[in-house]
Formats: structure tokens, sequence, C-alpha cells
């Protein structure tokens, strides 16, 4: 059931307090979070210290690539080595199916992008159900961490598994249920904002996304059914990522500091999150994605490695939260 799929339909999206919703029943944002050691070692989820800032390619047209002019989508901006995650939104009453690539690389089942539904392996989450993520699915209830890398110097998942530097960013493909599947008009006292029409995905980004270390993150079965959705209404979201400078040229606007660090953040005695989510079972890692080097062992094989600082987390330190709760 895998397979190139069709190009992506237009779809709605708009931007509302640097989240992006695509569609009616979906949206997603780009978290701020701690870069986690990468030193072998397994650790909780890292907080989130709130949205990356979003910003539409068509209001800084003049200023951008014609690529991007031409093919739309949106654009954040990160550190060099900063980390994100990416948190999802949705309605219990509608849910979707949702397909995230790295620069054009699945980052549930390492597959091409982009890729059609398929249930082995699953190559998609579903959300509500699936409130995050936090990096490319490399063992079952293992992921790395997602962090920014520069295109072009062979750090990022897609030079790694491709051998191109031709896409970077992140990429978003919704699918809608098929017609009669779940309720289209929500329940009484709630509602879904209108979306604005977005234009086709571009084909460039100046940052990519690496692997950093891993931590504890299941990715959810779908407990739907694969022929739940309708795999040919899909929307697509492209998002480029700039580096900080970049970002400053082009808006005018400061970037915020990036976050303590992981050692910093613990010694402070703040909390780190696990999931009591057992009951839901976890897709399994993707052979492909677990080929990934992450930057430190990328850094250690140019002998440009640097000691990473110990972090030590104390069982009290680690707050346990149930689905659907906030991080």
């Amino acid at each position: 059931m895998g397979g190139r799929a069709r190009p992506a339909a237009r779809t709605a999206a708009r931007i509302v307090d640097d989240a992006v919703r695509v569609g009616r029943f979906f949206r997603i944002s780009f978290q701020r979070t701690l870069r986690i050691p990468d030193d072998g070692r397994t650790y909780p989820l890292p907080p989130g210290f709130g949205r990356f800032p979003v910003r539409r390619v068509r209001d800084f047209a003049a200023r951008l690539p014609v690529a991007w002019r031409r093919r739309g989508g949106v654009f954040i901006a990160m550190y060099q080595r900063e980390a994100l995650w990416l948190a999802f939104e949705g309605v219990g009453w509608h849910p979707v199916a949702v397909q995230i690539g790295a620069g054009g690389v699945n980052a549930v089942s390492g597959g091409s992008w982009p890729e059609k539904l398929s249930e082995a392996p699953q190559n998609y989450l579903v959300c509500p159900d699936q409130p995050w993520l936090d990096g490319i699915n490399t063992r079952r209830r293992i992921v790395r961490q997602f962090v920014a890398m520069p295109l072009g110097g062979g750090a990022t998942v897609e030079e790694q598994l491709t051998g191109r530097a031709s896409r970077g960013g992140i990429q978003v493909r919704v699918f809608d249920a098929k017609p009669g599947r779940f309720s289209s008009t929500p329940p009484r006292g709630r509602s879904v904002p209108d979306g604005l029409p977005f234009a086709h995905p571009a084909n460039a980004a100046t940052m990519g996304l690496g692997a950093g270390g891993r931590m504890r993150q299941a990715l959810y079965p779908d407990p739907y059914g694969v022929r739940t959705w309708n795999r040919a209404a899909a929307g697509t979201l492209e998002v480029h990522i700039l580096n900080a400078a970049q970002f400053s040229l082009l808006t005018g606007e400061e970037m915020p500091p990036t976050p303590i660090s992981a050692k910093t953040y613990t010694d402070l005695g703040l909390p780190w999150f696990e999931l009591y989510d057992d009951a839901l079972g976890a897709v399994q890692g993707s052979r492909r994605l677990a080929r990934v080097r992450s930057t430190r062992e990328l850094d250690a094989r140019a002998g440009k490695a640097t000691p990473e600082d110990r972090v030590t987390i104390a069982p009290e330190r680690v707050r346990g939260i149930r689905p659907g709760r906030a991080r």
C-alpha cells in the first residue's frame, strides 16, 4: 500500500498565534525546547518553551527566492543545532491522518516523499490521538530529536538517506477521513475557524533537520485503520527553516534567545515528562531512519566532537502525564 502519492491537493491554512491551521480539523505549531544530550542514554521528554514565530512566504515575497514566491509556504527560524518538537492539535470528533517529512524523508517510516498512506509499516500519525512528534522514529518507543542543521553540510536526515541537499525544512500532509466516517460539524458549543487559501509547497530551504539525542516517545498505531482515510484528499504545507540571522534581516524582528542547556535546566530542579501511554501501543521504528547518524556522531568522525555535559535526572523530577494533557 506504499508507493508514490498523487500531487498534493490545494488546501486551506491560516496562521493564528504562531500555529498553522491546515484544513478544518488540524493545526500544527513548532515548539522551542531543550536540546537533550547525545550521550548514548535515552531521556524523558523535554519541556516546551513556547512557539517559534511563523511567517508566510507571501508576506515577504519581494525578498525571497523566486521558487518560494511561486510555490508559497511558511517559514520559521532556528539557531544552528537548536532543537524543536512538533505540537499537533485536532478535534476528537473528527480525527485526521498526518504525515511529517524531514527534508523529503518520512519521519515515521523513513520512506520517500510524498508517499501513499501505508499500514505496513504505518507511515503516518493520527491526530488528535498523537499530540506531538519530537524526532525521527528510529526504534519502537524511541525517537532521535529534531535538530536544525545547515543544508549542504551532510548532516541532515535528507542528505544522509538520499544523498541530496535539495529540499530541507519540514513537510506536512493532512488526510481527511472518507465521507460519513466522522461528523463534519462540531458538537453544540464548539467551533472550528475557517481557513484561508494556501499555495502549493515550496521546494527549497536554507536549513534542514538532523538527528540529536535519544528520547522515549511512542508513535501510536492507527486505531481506525488505513481504509478510514481519503488518500486522494491530502492537503500539504511546506515549512522552510531559516537561520536566526537571516530571519532578523528578512523580517526586522529579533530572534528570541536560544533555550538554556539541558544541564542548567536540570540543575535548577525543573521537570521532565513521561507519558503514561503503554496501553496505546507503539509502531515499530524505521530501520532506514535508524541508520541516520546523529550530529554528534558526525562531529566525532570529523574530529570535532566536544564533551557532553553530564545530565542526571532524579526520578522525582520526571513528571508523569496522561495523553491529552499539556507538556
